[in-house]
């Protein structure tokens, strides 16, 4: 597949959020989404993440914004991961890896010289329209609600 770019169409998916619902990107239509791919619930610059989005939960809903959180972890790690941090958005359980591939986030990963396949962190900013406005490929953890709100006011 080749790489997803900023200006095209977003592509459709459904999974499985927290608690078994199946969620759609269409279900968005006509709001911003903030598509947000991390590698492992609760792993210290994932939990960050997510913390950072909660932190600003509230002014993001304000502003008509959808958050979701993609990872290949599934339902019941999600909703230890939700129950623990108090996170207000959906997290899709993705263990088929079909949304990751989709996107073009699954790929080959190095930690300690040791190769292995999992999730590249990346955050997708999707329009009202369905289109991907913005990529966002080096995310700051701590500051990730920062990054797309600056994006998001150009």
């Amino acid at each position: 597949m080749s790489e997803l770019q900023e200006g095209q169409q977003a592509p459709e998916f459904t999974g499985k959020d927290q608690d078994g619902n199946t969620i759609t990107l269409s279900q968005f239509k006509g709001q911003t989404v903030v598509l947000y791919f991390y590698p492992k619930d609760d792993t210290p610059g994932c939990t960050a993440e997510a913390c950072d989005f909660r932190d600003n939960y509230a002014g993001l809903k304000a502003k008509g914004i959808v958050v979701l959180g993609v990872s290949v972890d599934d339902e019941k790690s999600h909703q230890k991961f939700v129950a623990k941090h108090s996170l207000p958005f959906t997290l899709l359980a993705d263990t088929d890896q079909s949304i990751v591939t989709a996107y073009g986030v699954w790929g080959e990963k190095n930690m300690y010289g040791k190769k292995y396949m999992g999730t590249n962190r990346t955050t997708f900013l999707i329009n009202e329209e369905g289109i991907i406005s913005h990529i966002i490929n080096k995310v700051d953890t701590r500051n990730s609600t920062a990054q797309v709100l600056e994006l998001l006011e150009k």
